[in-house]
C-alpha cells in the first residue's frame, strides 16, 4: 500500500472515503485511532493508503474532485 494523502482535516478524509468507496477503490486509513493518545485534538494527521496498482486511478479521482493540493508528491516527479 502507498500513501495517497495525509491530513488531519476530518471533512477531507470523509470526502476522500466517499469518493474511493464510490469508485470501489480499496483503501485503509492509518493513524485513525491515535486520537486516544493525543486527546482528540486532531494534531496527528491520518493517512489514506491505497494499493499500488490503484494509485494513479485514485490520484486522478482526487484531482478531478479539486483535491489535487492534498495529494502526496510522488518521488521523482
Amino acid at each position: 500500500m502507498i500513501e495517497l494523502i495525509k491530513t488531519n482535516n476530518l471533512v477531507t478524509i470523509s470526502f476522500v472515503e466517499a469518493l474511493l468507496n464510490e469508485e470501489e477503490i480499496d483503501f485503509i486509513i492509518l493513524d485513525q485511532h491515535m486520537s486516544i493518545l493525543e486527546g482528540s485534538i486532531g494534531a496527528i494527521p491520518r493517512r489514506i493508503m491505497v494499493e499500488n496498482e490503484n494509485l494513479h486511478r485514485a490520484r486522478r479521482l482526487l484531482q478531478d474532485a479539486d483535491l489535487g493540493h492534498e495529494l502526496k508528491a510522488i518521488a521523482g516527479s
